[in-house]
């Protein structure tokens, strides 16, 4: 079973106790009968996808979104793995954010980490992904806190991951040694901000690393919804999560999608999917449209995976996989002695 980390108010306890039980008893009875959602799945796996699922629909349902932030965390699903690593906030005079470095720490790239949520949601698992991600890799990262829809629509996110990169760089990094890196939501940020750092003239990181990337947020691909049976996300949701982006501003969806963006003579970017997830045709599509482009792109896809299945650290083989994927295509985008980074069976994309 999941380690359950339990927090916040008595009601919205005991509401998301009731919804992980419940889906535990009928995933447990359902696999006695043989009838596995994914057949690869373990049952943990199952109950915690469906978990986290019923956990967004519940929280998006309230009228005041706080007060759907703090349902979401009021239990947390975490592996039983323990990540030994530094919290420093950032200070009063930078970018909000936190810095967290590995206690082994094993390398001299830095991690610019822009979380996923939808834009809507830090909740505490991603705060522990940050954790992770550091922990595993070896390496230390700024995750910046940035200002979250539908409060604050575009352009506050990319304007404070350009402060955020900005700061990092004032530290001492050299870009050559950066890596930008994000997870769903936070995908799409890292690939907007490599976008906007061409605009801003500033250098370019070594690599950007897009976990599941969000690429089109006007909706896009069969999988948006044909895919809901098996992800924790649902396409109605990648919808509404890109209403909030756009509030009442004057951007158009195509402006705030990756997909219709020129990416020549940027960073090489690495992408990572599951085939199970309901952003999967999207990244597929961004990626070849990549390779149409002309430019250095590498797309890998676990094809039973769902959404953020990296989340799951090193408890099970794919995520696991995964994350030494990752730390691979950093070594060898920042030139570590020895490092390399072939195309590997579940490779669908690579332009070197």
């Amino acid at each position: 079973m999941p380690r359950i980390v339990l927090a916040g108010r008595v009601s919205h306890i005991v509401r998301s106790s009731v919804s992980f039980f419940t889906i535990g008893a009928a995933v447990a009875l359902r696999r006695l009968f043989g009838r596995k959602l994914v057949p690869e799945w373990s049952r943990d796996m199952e109950i915690v996808n469906l978990f986290w699922r019923e956990q967004f629909k519940r929280a998006l349902r309230f009228p005041d979104i706080q007060e759907g932030r703090d349902y979401f965390d009021s239990l947390q699903t975490y592996t039983d793995e323990t990540f030994a690593v530094e919290r420093t906030p950032s200070g009063p005079e930078c970018p909000p954010g936190v810095w967290i470095a590995p206690s082994g720490l094993q390398s001299p790239v830095t991690l610019l980490y822009l979380h996923g949520g939808g834009y809507t949601f830090y909740a505490a698992v991603t705060r522990r992904f940050g954790d992770m991600l550091s922990s595993i890799l070896g390496m230390k990262l700024f995750a910046p806190d940035y200002r979250l829809t539908p409060e604050h629509p575009h352009p506050a996110q990319i304007e404070d991951a350009l402060a955020a990169y900005r700061y990092v760089l004032a530290q001492g990094t050299d870009p050559s040694r950066l890596v930008v890196i994000g997870d769903s939501a936070g995908g799409h940020l890292a690939l907007m901000t490599l976008l906007a750092l061409g605009k801003a003239n500033l250098p370019q990181p070594a690599l950007a690393v897009g976990i599941c990337p969000w690429t089109d947020i006007g909706g896009r691909g069969a999988s948006l919804t044909s895919n809901n049976r098996y992800d924790l996300l649902q396409g109605y949701m990648a919808i509404q999560f890109g209403k909030w982006l756009l509030g009442a501003g004057p951007y158009t969806p195509e402006e705030l999608s990756p997909i219709y963006h020129d990416f020549r003579d940027l960073a090489p970017i690495y992408l990572q999917g599951g085939g199970k997830e309901i952003l999967i045709d999207m990244i597929r599509d961004f990626a070849n449209t990549l390779v149409e482009q002309g430019c250095d792109v590498m797309l890998d896809v676990w094809e039973n995976m769902a959404h953020d299945f990296q989340a799951n650290g090193e408890t099970i083989p794919e995520s696991k996989e995964a994350l030494e994927r990752i730390k691979q295509a950093i070594a060898y985008r920042t030139g570590q002695a020895g490092a390399s980074f072939a195309a590997g069976l579940r490779t669908e994309v690579a332009t070197n």
